[in-house]
């Protein structure tokens, strides 16, 4: 749902609004709030983003975070989960894992919801890509399929049980098959 103000805001403007539930985010001045995430949105977000931890947080490789606002490249954008290469990972002062990510992530990805709108997700995807996103997870749990979007070729599509879904190169110790990912749905 797009929420366009009476006056166009600013993105330092649209920082200052308490946050919304779900999440808005914020483009060109116009605000669009995410839909609500459903059963099996909410499923596959929360066994991905543990998937990832388990697999890569321990050997201090990368976080993963489910609904974390990121802010750069003039946009405000809130992944359903956005990964960061540990060396990436923004810090305070006291070298605890910083309030505000004013950085693209190193991987994004995104579940699509049944009202939402592909193309208003893909337009999110390549935004984080033109400022530095390694790689982009558009994954359709209706249809049971995954694009992958690169930033140095062309999209690939998976929706084979048993092919392996690429992950970025800091990833790669992280393993994930189409079948794997859609089980969650069965668990």
């Amino acid at each position: 749902m797009v929420q366009t103000p009476a006056k166009s805001l600013t993105l330092e403007e649209f920082l200052k609004l308490p946050e919304t539930k779900p999440a808005s985010e914020y483009f060109n001045g116009q605000i669009t709030q995410k839909p609500m995430p459903q059963g099996k949105h909410s499923t596959v977000q929360r066994d991905l983003t543990l998937a990832i931890e388990v697999g890569l947080k321990p050997k201090r490789i990368a976080r993963a975070y489910p609904e974390l606002r990121c802010t750069f490249g003039g946009r405000s954008t809130v992944p359903d989960v956005a990964v960061f290469s540990w060396d990436r990972l923004p810090r305070d002062e006291n070298g605890e894992i910083a309030n505000s990510f004013q950085i693209s992530p190193d991987w994004t990805i995104e579940i699509l919801s049944p009202d939402q709108s592909p193309t208003r997700v893909i337009k999110n995807i390549l935004h984080c890509l033109e400022h530095g996103t390694q790689l982009g997870w558009l994954i359709d749990p209706y249809e049971k399929i995954v694009f992958v979007y690169h930033a140095d070729r062309p999209t690939q599509f998976f929706d084979v049980a048993e092919q392996q879904i690429p992950v970025p190169d800091f990833a790669n110790e992280f393993r994930l098959t189409v079948g794997e990912l859609f089980g969650w749905l069965l668990d």
